[in-house]
């Protein structure tokens, strides 16, 4: 489970910030001391960090550079809608991304699964979903439960991570689909149903039979428990 810190002085958006990533598979945590950010980020190790411009004490920008002097963790920064001063200041600083204010938790969200998959995935970190005995291998895109092992083709490995990631909710057709356009093709409702349907195919062949449930007109979401 990745750890995300969030830095923003104004608790109703720190704390539905944080709900919202929850509901995504994220451990979350929101700075309340904020003349010790540094000291929080050392003693936490986030994955991830979303900075804030302006905070009590030393803005943003300050907090990134000495973050910067000794970790690598990604930084996405929160800037005034439209104040290109600030992108351009927090990405000199150190900052690996920007979304502006008021932003879309959807939007957050990719761009947060983006970062991590380039400072991470990509990194050669070996990342492993698991749930309810049966083990996902998101580097090698292979499944296993129980000694027996299958395969999954790009599109059901991104639908399956997904579905982990948020265990404890219903993916919506529509977040589905999304997800799958970001790997560079467009993907329909048909299609959809298709890359689901196969991919349930090699769930059953492991013994894992049951493991998605359909919400009629809403989307999917994991069992709960095995049957």
């Amino acid at each position: 489970m990745y750890k995300i810190l969030i830095v923003e002085d104004d608790l109703v958006i720190a704390r539905k910030t944080a709900q919202f990533l929850e509901t995504w598979g994220y451990e979350t945590r929101f700075a309340e001391v904020f003349d010790r950010i540094l000291e929080t980020v050392d003693e936490w190790n986030p994955d991830l960090v979303i900075m804030d411009v302006n905070l009590p004490y030393r803005n943003g920008f300050e907090w990134t550079r000495q973050i910067r002097l000794h970790s690598k963790v990604p930084i996405l920064f929160l800037s005034s809608a439209d104040d290109a001063m600030n992108i351009v200041t927090a990405v000199s600083q150190g900052a690996d991304d920007y979304i502006t204010k008021p932003f879309d938790m959807q939007v957050l969200a990719f761009k947060i699964q983006a970062l991590l998959r380039r400072a991470y995935d990509f990194a050669g970190k070996t990342r492993t979903l698991e749930h309810c005995g049966l083990r996902f291998d998101t580097d090698e895109n292979t499944i296993t439960l129980e000694g027996k092992q299958a395969e999954l083709t790009r599109n059901e490995a991104r639908i399956l991570r997904m579905l982990m990631e948020r265990k404890n909710v219903i993916v919506t057709r529509e977040d589905l689909m999304e997800g799958l356009w970001k790997t560079d093709c467009y993907v329909d409702e048909n299609a959809l149903s298709v890359n689901v349907n196969r991919l349930r195919k090699k769930l059953d062949s492991i013994g894992a039979a049951g493991f998605i449930e359909t919400r009629k007109g809403i989307g999917y979401r994991l069992c709960q428990e095995r049957t």
